[in-house]
């Protein structure tokens, strides 16, 4: 059954778009068939996976916006053999407003997820940074949230406006959302600074924080200018290994969650 995760902070700057590629490249590499959708109208997420120049003509807007758009057409491939690519396009930065006198405009992204859900094993969405309705999509159509955060004093700022969105969409829209982790990024162990505010966010969030966290890494600033994920850029990077370590954690949790599932349905 596949598992749909949104990558979310309405704040920029975080790493997000960095851990929407690299962590859906890292599962691709550990043999999972993913489909990173990326619903940034900036399209970092498209760019860095090779999607360059002219955008394309069809992309995840006219999943949003249209009726009866076959998804399945719009997937590019990548690189990567075991990952896919729903692009976005400049058209997204006025879907905010054509949703609107949509019916079920909070549920078009999920309506159209589930024609292909049963040819990935994990489908990761790039939200852009606020909380509007391409963010309440992504977040109805995902059984999980991962928080990226970056190791600075005004990590947590924002947050609780992210998660009391979270909190609305799991009580109105989609009970089965969750808090899948936060992800520390832009770490160097070497700082006192990126010590102590790692201590707080563990304190604040508790069991939900990754343990593997994700270094400051020049390699993982490249790669994006040359449309590869740091794993193909670079393998042996510091950015590489970490979201490599990251991809198997995620795994484990993920099968770790279905195992106590299946439990508590006995």
């Amino acid at each position: 059954m596949v598992r749909i995760h949104s990558i979310a902070n309405q704040k920029g700057g975080v790493a997000k778009t960095t851990t929407a590629i690299n962590l859906a490249a890292s599962l691709a590499a550990l043999g999972r068939r993913v489909l990173l959708v990326d619903l940034d109208p900036q399209s970092n997420a498209s760019s860095g996976l090779g999607v360059r120049n002219a955008p394309p003509t069809r992309s995840v807007y006219q999943v949003l916006v249209e009726d009866n758009v076959d998804i399945a057409s719009l997937l590019q491939s990548t690189e990567m053999k075991n990952l896919s690519l729903l692009p976005a396009s400049r058209d997204l930065a006025a879907v905010e407003v054509e949703l609107v006198g949509l019916p079920h405009r909070e549920y078009r992204l999920r309506e159209a997820l589930d024609q292909i859900g049963d040819r990935f094993d994990n489908i990761l969405l790039d939200c852009p940074p606020s909380l509007g309705l391409l963010t309440v999509n992504a977040l109805c159509a995902s059984h999980g949230a991962i928080i990226p955060l970056q190791c600075e004093y005004f990590a947590l700022e924002g947050v609780s406006e992210l998660v009391a969105t979270l909190r609305r969409v799991k009580s109105f829209l989609n009970p089965g959302v969750e808090i899948s982790g936060v992800l520390l990024t832009m770490y160097d162990d070497r700082t006192t600074l990126a010590r102590t505010v790692e201590a707080e966010i563990r304190e604040f969030f508790k069991h939900r924080v990754y343990k593997t966290t994700i270094p400051r890494n020049v390699r993982l600033a490249e790669a994006p200018s040359f449309g590869k994920p740091a794993l193909l850029y670079d393998i042996k990077s510091r950015g590489a290994e970490a979201y490599l370590q990251l991809a198997k954690e995620f795994v484990h949790e993920e099968k770790a969650r279905q195992a106590q599932g299946a439990g508590q349905g006995a």
